[in-house]
């Protein structure tokens, strides 16, 4: 139920359903914007923009940052004469780029459990999201050559996907597993730019896309391309989780000479 009272701290909670797994690449709160560099700035304005770039779903954060005890849609929709589904698909926006924690309440009775919204206290908007050590990357890159390519591959995909897996079930969906195709690759997107990634889907004849303007990786991945696999390999463990095992083809990327990354599945 939407209504469903406010829960105690640590009931009904699902197991893993505190926002998104600690990102790839992250900084402590007191580092200083000056000290990014242009990818890692760049990264951190796509992560803020994706999450607070609409002025009703700002306002929303402001009203569940107010509310200790969290919200539901329903209570969001009402406070903001929406609708249940556009109040649902802003908070799970926020909880995208871990800016909410997702509670699950499973004492209300028969029926769907209802999902409670709370901020995450430890995180504030102006928190930069997701930032890269040039020296870190440089070394998974060489560290990677040196496994020989298809081995290289293989292990940077894998973990990518082990990685996607998690994030998808942070999300704390009871639809996980069972989201359309189409739904599943805008919640994939969504996560992506919460990581810096700066992506969003489009189709391209039968095929869906997920395009990314931006890596968070930078140059590093025209010198050690393998790294790409890592980004492949979230995308498959993400889909995966939210509507089964999809299979998923890197049409374009910036080692292979492109000005952006395009992975594509059939629809």
């Amino acid at each position: 139920m939407e209504g469903a009272a406010a829960l105690p701290s640590g009931a009904g909670h699902a197991e893993g359903q505190t926002g998104y797994p600690p990102t790839l690449f992250r900084v402590p709160p007191t580092a200083a914007v000056a000290q990014l560099n242009e990818t890692d700035f760049a990264s951190a304005v796509s992560a803020i923009t994706s999450a607070f770039g609409d002025p009703t779903r700002r306002a929303i954060y402001v009203l569940v940052h107010q509310r200790p005890a969290g919200v539901t849609a329903g209570e969001v929709a009402a406070h903001f004469d929406l609708h249940a589904n556009v109040a649902r698909h802003h908070l799970d926006k926020l909880a995208a780029g871990g800016y909410l924690e997702i509670a699950t309440d499973r004492s209300s009775g028969a029926g769907r459990p209802s999902k409670r919204y709370r901020a995450v206290a430890e995180r504030t908007p102006f928190e930069v999201p997701a930032r890269h050590d040039d020296v870190i990357v440089t070394l998974l890159g060489r560290a990677l050559a040196e496994l020989g390519t298809e081995r290289a591959a293989h292990l940077a995909e894998a973990v990518g996907v082990e990685y996607g897996q998690a994030m998808a079930e942070a999300m704390g969906d009871p639809q996980t597993g069972r989201r359309s195709i189409r739904a599943a690759l805008t919640a994939v997107a969504d996560a992506l730019s919460a990581h810096g990634f700066s992506a969003h889907t489009d189709r391209d004849g039968d095929r869906l896309r997920i395009v990314n303007d931006h890596c968070p990786f930078g140059d590093a991945v025209i010198e050690h391309p393998v790294i790409c696999a890592v980004d492949r390999g979230m995308v498959a463990g993400m889909l995966g989780a939210l509507c089964g095992e999809t299979l998923v083809d890197l049409e374009s990327s910036k080692p292979m000479g492109d000005a952006r990354c395009i992975t594509s599945v059939e629809s």
